[in-house]
């Protein structure tokens, strides 16, 4: 199982564990510089190690926020994708894994965040403490520099009776950084999968606090709060000599006074170049928004599902890909993403849209599709559409072997594969490298099968006609019904088609049976390798994945499972 799971993840795992060496090396590296720097000598007198724990923190913490955007910039991802010279097998996979690496770098920024304010608080602490009537020594020497004409102070705190909260609202870093906190402490929670899944408008609309983020994180440093020695005072004083006296620093001709000044902010500079792509990502959507969408065709299916034609200048998609949808009557700001239903060959594009959140909800009742059909002369909203983009279904005929398993609404991504298909075989077209697809469809309402069931007939029809039925294997399972269901499923068993969905092929009631499945297609397979696609909730998803894994052979000769979910 181990040797499996690192055959099948090895990437996966070789680029998470670059990230944590370039966090590991990057923290340890400043920790030390700063822990030996002779510039910081005597701001370790006051601040201890708790300086170096502040500052290699601050490293790690630009370095991520330098990554964070990278994942989330669709189109840059769609143009590494379309880079295939650069970006191939197991590699292009990891474009699919974007939203993890999202949240993978989302947690080193709160990770390495809660580090660096915990240990700037211990920080302002010494600083009071440094201004104490009982101060002696060295610390109290150096935190009165700065009283005396020609002096620069090391310690900001400048008097010990001012609170430490009041000296850290009068500093530009100490209010930026409590808008960062603030920022992602909202962030942080509102993308837990609970929010995300019930109250998405709340995700979609706290998580755009980012920019607040950014541009505090850009000026956090202007303050200047971190102060060292000087480069021309380190040549004039050296703190190893000089530290013992002090107490004749300005009558001594070999130790004038130290200097100090703040250390240059440089977090802007660590995110500048991912900013500007995303800028660039947001200008691009904002031309997109105004380009017009006509809406040729709206159909209304069982179990509250819209089906949408649409036309758009100079719009080309391929299989698999998905776009975004605004509508600007229920709200301005927010984009949500659908996979697209259509084939390429066709001249539009569709989505099928199931109610399940306000927008959506909002969205059907928009189009008149509340339980009634549309009128003809209803005006119909305005739409926005970005995109295409690519997804992990794109790479479906990339394989000798593909496995396709969808649960619910999650067939539409599926659509526009098997509609390719079909023009595919209507044109007497080859698909280059696919030999056999197997396709299974998970859903409990018997209603929504009948819009995706006439796709499944007609491409049936068409492939039997061709001599290519053997392309396609596909099984549908109906896990819900009630008594009446059953009895006239049962009257009905001995047709030859389908008392369900028409088809020849009979559905199966009940819940697959993973392992029987799995251990088929791995032995009517051996030896391939075998792409698995899947769109659906996350319980089926790790008992999918972990299928993948088991039935994998350890030798890279033997059968392979590439698991891929489609990710928004």
């Amino acid at each position: 199982m181990p040797a499996c799971w690192t055959l099948n993840e090895n990437v996966s795992l070789t680029v998470v564990l670059s990230w944590l060496a370039v966090n590991v090396y990057l923290f340890v590296d400043t920790f030390r510089w700063y822990e030996k720097e002779e510039a910081f000598f005597y701001t370790r007198v006051i601040l201890g190690s708790t300086l170096a724990w502040a500052r290699a923190s601050a490293v790690c913490l630009n370095f991520n926020c330098m990554l964070i955007l990278l994942p989330v910039s669709r189109n840059f991802l769609s143009l590494l994708r379309g880079a295939s010279l650069c970006c191939r097998g197991p590699w292009r996979r990891q474009l699919d894994k974007n939203l993890k690496f999202h949240k993978l770098v989302a947690y080193g920024i709160t990770f390495n965040g809660v580090i660096h304010a915990v240990a700037h608080v211990f920080n302002l602490e010494r600083y009071h403490l440094g201004q104490a009537q009982d101060a002696e020594g060295l610390l109290a020497a150096l935190s009165k520099l700065g009283n005396a004409p020609n002096e620069s102070y090391l310690n900001p705190v400048r008097t010990v009776y001012t609170s430490t909260t009041i000296n850290l609202l009068m500093t530009v870093s100490g209010i930026t950084g409590l808008v960062i906190s603030v920022a992602l402490i909202l962030i942080m929670t509102s993308s837990t999968e609970f929010i995300r899944q019930s109250y998405y408008e709340l995700f979609w609309y706290i998580h755009h606090i980012f920019i607040i983020f950014f541009i505090s994180l850009a000026i956090h440093g202007a303050g200047r709060i971190v102060r060292g020695q000087t480069p021309e005072s380190l040549q004039l004083h050296n703190a190893t000599f000089c530290r013992d006296l002090y107490a004749e620093w300005q009558a001594a001709a070999l130790c004038p006074v130290p200097q100090f000044s703040g250390k240059e902010p440089s977090a802007w500079k660590w995110a500048l170049g991912p900013v500007v792509l995303y800028v660039c990502e947001r200008i691009i959507r904002f031309w997109r928004s105004h380009q017009e969408v006509v809406i040729t065709k709206v159909v209304s299916h069982p179990s509250a599902v819209l089906e949408l034609h649409m036309k758009k200048r100079d719009f080309k998609m391929a299989p698999g890909q998905y776009i975004l949808i605004q509508c600007p009557s229920i709200s301005a700001l927010e984009w949500h993403p659908f996979t697209l239903t259509s084939a390429p060959q066709e001249d539009f594009f569709s989505v099928h849209i199931r109610a399940s959140g306000d927008w959506t909800e909002a969205l059907l009742k928009a189009f008149g599709m509340e339980g009634q059909a549309p009128s003809e002369h209803r005006s119909m909203p305005r739409l926005a559409v970005d995109g295409p983009f690519g997804g992990s279904l794109a790479d479906v005929f990339h394989y000798p072997v593909s496995v396709c398993i969808a649960t619910g609404i999650g067939v539409t991504p599926f659509a526009s594969l098997l509609k390719s298909m079909w023009y595919k075989c209507y044109e007497s077209q080859s698909l280059p490298g696919l030999s056999k697809m197997y396709f299974y469809w998970i859903c409990r309402d018997a209603g929504a099968f009948e819009w995706f069931a006439d796709l499944l007939l007609s491409l049936e029809t068409r492939m039997g006609e061709q001599g290519k039925a053997h392309l396609l294997s596909y099984h549908i399972f109906l896990t819900g019904w009630d008594e009446n269901q059953a009895i006239h499923i049962a009257l009905h068993w001995d047709e030859s088609l389908d008392v369900v969905t028409g088809l020849k092929q009979k559905t199966f009631y009940g819940r697959p049976n993973w392992n029987d499945e799995f251990k088929q297609i791995a032995y009517n397979h051996p030896s391939s390798s075998i792409g698995v696609f899947f769109c659906g909730p996350k319980a089926m998803s790790k008992t999918l994945q972990k299928m993948c894994r088991l039935y994998s052979s350890a030798d890279p000769r033997g059968v392979q499972f590439h698991y891929n979910k489609e990710n928004f």
